[in-house]
């Protein structure tokens, strides 16, 4: 039995859930790993996505180019931000589009709430936006009576299952077939358009309901929302990538066309853009190019929405500049590679990371946008084993391990941040009292050859009363691991011994 809200059959509006809400990511994935209908679903579809993506990415020659050039852009950007961000509202504003500030995600709701109210409109169509689910569009939408619908089919999975989002790429990663036609038959008919009879797991019957459900959406809206992929700031156009042909529908139909972009999406020039839509595609979906390519500059009579409004939204951004370490993941292009080769991943889920950013992007990411204060972000930094595959294969060459290490000694040790554009003096997270005694001790001795050689030997002689195990705090880290042997002779002494403390014959 469906409900009514505003005149609107479907659910009533739902809180959105906050930081408070989410438990700390060792909690959280200590309960993902124990589904194995989701660990199954997980180990699947990322070994498909990363074979596939690994094929597609050796058909390039100069990939190693292309990754180095993708980087130098986005850090040119980045230094001149401010630039190009002028640059990019001139353009715009020229070509008849309007340009609005937000600094935060409350500010960006009031945006496009009073820009959708002022239409008269109480439903918009979305084209698959990780800004918008950042801020909590649609929650906003919601409380003021309007209805957003997800077009994507994957967000459209997660929207009908009053789900959440768990992959960058592929939302719905966490569901199987059999699960999502069981979604599809019990809710599309509270949202519009209800499934067909006898529907099936079939992914062409799966993907035929979604367009059928969908299509009386796009010819009725008159209202699209959208981010972007990029901007370029030499025009003011905005790009949208994507493999099912929602977002062209999105981006055309409409009379008002409102984007809700990120500041660090910009890139300086036409040219410059050529190499993200090379690497793009093929880290991502990998495919040689992506089947829609949507550019806009602006309005033009008779041809698409009539009214276009693009925000830029900083919501953390400008802090995350601040670190010369940290800003690095500005450069995120949001392809998901890092997701699908990483281990924790693969075990834990997306929702585990309790932000629309999972996977190891968004353990650098998250903290950054939204600080440490919280348990869950805090212990993001620690979700990840450090093997450095995620740097391997993402395209801009962001150095995962590395911003994850500075962001363990920020969370441990506080220090200086910047945070609503000021600069503070952070404090250390509760919980790390051991970790940071252990930091300095291990700091003391290193410094002192005496004391480090002194206790090699102590420890060496002491052998064989190693425990299996270590007491207190260290039982979490050997409950999962083996501690190391210990060597029967310091490798100091072996040196000294077998050359004499020479280096031996090249």
């Amino acid at each position: 039995m469906s409900t009514t809200y505003l005149g609107m059959p479907g659910p009533p509006p739902s809180s959105r859930p906050g930081l408070a809400d989410f438990p700390a990511f060792p909690r959280a994935a200590h309960q993902a790993v124990r589904d194995r209908t989701l660990r199954g679903n997980l180990r699947h579809a990322t070994h498909t996505i990363r074979a596939k993506r690994a094929l597609a990415v050796a058909e390039v020659s100069d990939w190693a180019a292309l990754r180095e050039a993708g980087k130098q852009i986005k850090d040119h950007t980045l230094r001149h931000l401010d630039r190009y961000l002028e640059q990019v509202e001139e353009a715009v504003t020229a070509a008849g589009g309007t340009v609005h500030w937000a600094v935060d995600a409350e500010e960006a709701n009031r945006i496009v709430t009073g820009l959708v109210k002022a239409t008269g409109q109480r439903e918009v169509v979305k084209v698959k936006s990780m800004a918008t689910q950042e801020i909590g569009l649609n929650e906003a939408l919601e409380a003021e009576g309007i209805r957003a619908y997800e077009t994507d089919l994957a967000e459209l999975i997660v929207q009908l299952g009053k789900d959440r989002p768990s992959h960058i790429l592929v939302p719905a990663i966490h569901r199987n077939r059999g699960e999502i036609r069981d979604i599809f038959r019990s809710e599309m008919g509270r949202w519009g358009r209800p499934a067909p009879e006898g529907l099936t797991d079939s992914p062409a019957e799966l993907a035929e309901a979604a367009r059928l459900h969908l299509r009386e959406k796009f010819l009725r809206a008159k209202v699209g929302i959208s981010g972007a992929n990029f901007v370029v700031a030499e025009t003011g156009t905005l790009v949208v990538v994507e493999s099912e042909g929602n977002g062209r529908m999105c981006l055309t139909l409409p009379e008002t066309l409102i984007s809700v972009v990120g500041i660090e999406k910009i890139v300086p020039t036409w040219r410059d853009l050529e190499v993200f839509l090379q690497t793009l595609p093929r880290s991502s979906t990998a495919e040689r190019m992506n089947p829609y390519t949507s550019m806009w500059t602006g309005t033009t009579d008779g041809d698409g929405p009539s009214a276009f409004h693009l925000v830029l939204l900083d919501n953390g951004r400008t802090d995350t500049l601040a670190d010369e370490v940290g800003r690095q993941a500005l450069r995120c292009i949001r392809c998901s590679a890092c997701l699908n080769v990483c281990p924790v991943y693969e075990r834990a889920g997306g929702h585990a990371y309790g932000s629309v950013y999972p996977g190891p992007i968004g353990a650098i990411l998250s903290p950054q946008l939204r600080g440490t204060a919280s348990e869950i972000d805090a212990s993001l930094p620690y979700a990840s084993s450090l093997c450095g595959a995620c740097y391997e294969v993402c395209p801009v060459a962001i150095d995962i391990p590395e911003v994850l290490v500075h962001l363990r000694e920020r969370v441990a040790q506080g220090g200086p941040a910047t945070r609503g554009g000021n600069k503070v003096v952070l404090r250390p997270a509760k919980g790390h009292a051991v970790e940071r005694a252990a930091m300095r001790a291990a700091r003391w001795a290193l410094a002192r050859p005496g004391v480090l050689r002194g206790g090699q030997r102590f420890v060496s002689r002491t052998r064989r009363f190693r425990p299996r195990s270590l007491p207190g705090p260290g039982r979490a880290w050997t409950g999962t691991r083996d501690l190391p042997a210990v060597p029967a002779e310091p490798f100091r002494d072996w040196w000294q011994r077998t050359h004499g403390g020479k280096e031996g014959p090249r």
